[in-house]
């Protein structure tokens, strides 16, 4: 059954998703932590050496239906040349596969936000990409990228994630480029 989400500005009927979404976010998760892990311990250990302290932050988000989670990320603020390295190649968001893995994320939706974010946004899980990521990334003005979630939120369906996760390694790579 469709949920819908009715404020006095905003009336949007979002469809289920279908339960191959979360098999695809599982095995997904499985492979890239698998390919990941090498990187990103050498990334900790870099980081937990060059700043002091943990490499690793837990931001507070807001999932599905408003629930508050906490995605995993690599420490780099405040990091200097590692950090924006880690940023320019999309390394720092690779923790979030932990949160694919425990239900509170999916490969694909609107990136996570608080919880007074657009409420439209808490109708699907958070993703680590999605419609806007690969569209421009971050070179797009925020009512863009609200446009693009929301089109996400109302349209979703398998054959879209899979062409958005096609996508994102060319666009991780744009934006390297950039």
């Amino acid at each position: 059954m469709p949920l819908t989400l009715a404020t006095p500005r905003l009336r949007v009927r979002v469809p289920p998703a279908p339960p191959a979404k979360r098999v695809v976010d599982l095995v997904g998760a499985v492979i890239l932590l698998a390919l990941f892990t090498p990187p990103l311990a050498l990334a900790a250990g870099l980081l937990y050496v060059t700043q002091g302290g943990r490499a690793f932050v837990r931001e507070p988000a807001a999932g599905l239906a408003g629930r508050p989670f906490r995605t995993w990320r690599l420490r780099t603020e405040d990091a200097g040349r590692p950090g924006a390295a880690l940023e320019r190649c999309a390394l720092d968001s690779a923790p979030q596969l932990l949160n694919v893995l425990r239900g509170e994320m999916s490969l694909v939706g609107p990136r996570p936000g608080p919880r007074t974010d657009r409420p439209d946004r808490l109708l699907v899980r958070p993703g680590m990409t999605g419609l806007w990521q690969v569209s421009a990334r971050s070179d797009l003005p925020w009512e863009e990228m609200a446009l693009l979630d929301r089109h996400y939120v109302e349209n979703h369906w398998l054959g879209m994630d899979l062409a958005i996760l096609a996508q994102t390694p060319r666009a991780a790579y744009r934006h390297r480029q950039a």
